[in-house]
C-alpha cells in the first residue's frame, strides 16, 4: 500500500474510534476532575501511519527510518514532524487505537486454519541476568532450535495467509494454552504441529465450538484415518512457517533494541498490521471452491 492508502485507511479508523474513546476516557474519569489533553503536532493517525510505515520500509532501526527518511523526504507528507526523542514519547498513546486497528485488518474464517507460534526474543541468552525493559513479562522458553528469552507470539491464519487471530505470551507458556481464546468466532478445520497434540483439547475444541482439531502424530502413536484433502493440508506446515518469517524477516516484529515495553508492543502490532497490508502474501492457491468448505 502506498503512504496515502495507509494512511486513509489509518484515518477512516481514527475518525470513528475517538469519539467512543473520548467519551469511554470522560466515563472512567473521577467525577470533579479534568483531564489536560495536551495537542500534539502530529495527530494520532499520523503517527500510526509512521509507525506502520517503518515496518514495511526494510530499514533496521526506527531511529534510522525516522531521521534519514521521513524527516528529509517525508515533509510534504507529514508537514506537523517532531524530533525523534518526541516521538517515541508520542508512541505508548497510540498503542490501544493501533491494536483495535490490527482487528479491523484480520482476514476472514474460510474454514480451513493453521495454528503455530513463533519466539520473539528481547534479547541474547548471554544477557538475561542485565536484562531490564521486559523483566515483568518475559520468560525462557525453548523450541526446536534451542532456548530464548521473551515472548511467543501465537498466530492463527487461513489458507490464504491472512492472519485471523493471534496472541502475546510469555516464552515459557505451552502452545496449547491459547488455542480456545485464539479459535474464538471461528469455524471449520484447525490444523497444527506436533507441538499441539491433545487429545483433551481436540475433545473440547469439538464440543464447545465444533471444530476439528488436526495435528501431526508422533512416530509412536496410531495413524489418523483422513480424508485426502485433510491429508494434504496437514504436510503444509511451511505456509505459516513462511508467515512467521515474513513477520519477522520484512516487518521486523523481532529484535532486541527495545528500550519500554511500550514501544515493544506498539512496534509488534505495527509490523502486524504492516503484514496485513501486504497485498501479496504465503498462499496455497486452492481452488475458489474450497473457499466455502462447510465447518465439520
Amino acid at each position: 500500500m502506498s503512504i496515502l492508502d495507509v494512511y486513509c485507511s489509518v484515518d477512516a479508523f481514527w475518525q470513528q474510534f475517538e469519539p467512543l474513546w473520548e467519551r469511554e476516557r470522560l466515563a472512567s474519569g473521577q467525577s470533579g476532575q479534568r483531564r489536560r489533553q495536551r495537542a500534539t503536532r502530529l495527530s494520532p493517525s499520523e503517527l500510526m501511519t509512521i509507525l506502520i510505515l517503518f515496518q514495511q520500509s526494510g530499514y533496521r532501526t526506527f531511529k534510522g527510518f525516522y531521521t534519514q527518511y521521513v524527516q528529509t523526504q517525508l515533509r510534504a507528507e507529514f508537514p506537523g514532524l517532531v524530533s525523534y526523542t518526541r516521538f517515541v514519547a508520542l508512541m505508548p498513546p497510540v498503542l490501544l487505537p493501533l491494536a483495535l486497528y490490527l482487528h479491523t485488518q484480520l482476514g476472514a474464517c474460510t474454514g480451513i486454519r493453521f495454528v503455530d507460534s513463533t519466539a520473539l526474543q528481547v534479547c541474547h541468552n548471554a544477557r538475561i541476568a542485565q536484562h531490564r525493559v521486559c523483566r515483568a513479562d518475559a520468560r525462557r522458553g525453548k523450541t526446536s532450535v534451542g532456548w530464548f528469552y521473551g515472548f511467543k507470539l501465537h498466530l492463527v491464519i487461513n489458507e490464504r495467509g491472512e492472519l485471523l487471530a493471534f496472541s502475546l505470551t510469555p516464552g515459557n507458556v505451552d502452545d496449547r494454552r491459547p488455542v480456545p481464546q485464539l479459535i474464538r468466532r471461528l469455524f471449520g478445520k484447525l490444523f497444527g504441529d506436533r507441538g499441539y497434540i491433545s487429545a483433551a483439547l481436540a475433545e473440547q475444541l469439538l464440543v464447545t465450538q465444533g471444530l476439528t482439531f488436526i495435528t501431526k502424530r508422533r512416530k509412536n502413536m496410531r495413524a489418523q484415518v483422513l480424508a485426502a484433502l485433510d491429508k494434504l493440508l496437514l504436510c503444509k506446515p511451511a505456509l505459516i512457517e513462511s508467515v512467521n518469517d515474513e513477520l519477522k524477516n520484512v516487518c521486523q516484529i523481532e529484535h532486541t533494541r527495545h528500550r519500554s515495553p511500550y514501544n515493544f508492543l506498539v512496534h509488534l502490532l505495527a509490523g502486524l498490521v504492516a503484514y496485513c497490508h501486504q497485498p501479496k502474501k504465503p498462499s496455497l492457491h486452492l481452488d475458489s471452491g474450497l473457499d466455502a468448505l462447510p465447518a465439520a
